[in-house]
């Protein structure tokens, strides 16, 4: 596998949809017969990026940002409105079946599987759509087995899995053909912390294994942080951000947060107050303290506070992952009115 080879490739990417407005009313409703007021909306506005052999993606943004449109469009789902779009050498929307059985698109809580009867069932029917040899399927079906620990759910009706199980299984269905690329469309949606855990191990051991590229949306910043060493970041279908998670915290967090436990009594009963000095205090409670400082401060806040109190434990951290990508809508938005 020549890790450097991209398997994604877009180039001035776009969707716009023309939808009809009217006001309400029946005056409105007959002017509409002769006059239809229509609007575009452009749910992806120009984007360009690449994605290569092995790299497991974080593509990021609010609701409505343009990342499921995208999704759909690189999986052939969508036809673009303009732009380029190379995945694997096929032009997606072609839909022909040499680049089919080299993709796969889960969407969480979108079911694949057939309700009533075993999952292992709806496996078989996927052997025969994708025209997989007996043997490999038998390996395939072997190894995600193993990684996702079906063994005791694959004969019971999908019906009767919980959310999380049928999630584990509906995710083996899409792989069993082994694909290439992974569109992963909030794949832990809905699902419990030990649920989450385990399904990002397995993207991470079969992108590991099969040198697959991963594009993968989530709004659990856990997904993200677990899994993605890049992220593209995206609002009202533009591209806002493309490059490493830890950059992204640096380019759009000034801050950086100190987590301090001080000694019984290092405050002489003023609590929160005596920190206030010192940044801006996040929470206080029994001697632990969340203060939020700017970067360029905080040698100089902790040599401070190491001098003035009796600290059982201090810890400096960025901000979390979640608190940066808000600040990156903000101030996009910021921006915006200010134009």
């Amino acid at each position: 596998m020549i890790q450097n080879q991209k398997f994604i490739q877009i180039c001035n990417l776009q969707k716009v949809y023309t939808i009809h407005e009217r006001e309400a009313g029946l005056g409105a409703a007959v002017r509409s017969l002769f006059r239809r007021q229509t609007r575009d909306i452009r749910a992806v506005d120009g984007i360009s990026f690449d994605v290569h052999a092995g790299e497991i993606v974080g593509f990021l943004g609010p609701n409505g940002a343009g990342k499921t449109t995208t999704l759909k469009m690189l999986s052939g789902l969508l036809h673009p409105t303009g732009g380029e779009v190379d995945v694997l050498g096929f032009t997606p929307w072609q839909r022909e079946k040499a680049f089919l059985r080299q993709i796969t698109l889960v969407m969480g809580q979108r079911n694949q599987l057939v309700w009533d009867i075993p999952a292992i069932d709806s496996f078989e029917l996927n052997r025969v759509i994708y025209h997989i040899p007996e043997a490999q399927y038998r390996e395939t079906l072997k190894e995600l087995v193993e990684l996702l620990e079906l063994e005791a759910l694959i004969h019971k009706p999908v019906r009767n899995l919980s959310l999380g199980e049928r999630m584990k299984c509906e995710i083996a269905g899409a792989l069993l053909h082994r694909p290439r690329v992974l569109f992963l469309d909030e794949p832990t949606i809905g699902l419990d912390v030990t649920a989450q855990r385990r399904i990002r191990e397995f993207v991470a051991e079969y992108n590991r294994r099969h040198g697959a590229a991963v594009l993968l949306t989530s709004h659990y910043m856990a997904d993200v942080e677990a899994l993605c060493r890049r992220v593209i970041v995206i609002h009202h279908g533009r591209l806002l951000f493309d490059g490493a998670l830890a950059d992204l915290v640096q380019r759009f967090s000034p801050h950086k947060t100190i987590l301090v436990k001080l000694a019984p009594g290092a405050t002489n009963g003023r609590g929160a107050e005596a920190l206030r000095p010192f940044g801006e205090v996040i929470s206080y409670m029994d001697g632990q303290a969340e203060l939020r400082v700017p970067k360029g401060e905080t040698a100089v806040v902790t040599s401070r506070l190491l001098a003035t109190f009796p600290i059982h434990d201090l810890t400096v951290q960025d901000p979390p992952i979640e608190e940066v990508i808000e600040q990156v809508f903000t101030k996009t938005k910021q921006e915006t009115a200010d134009v």
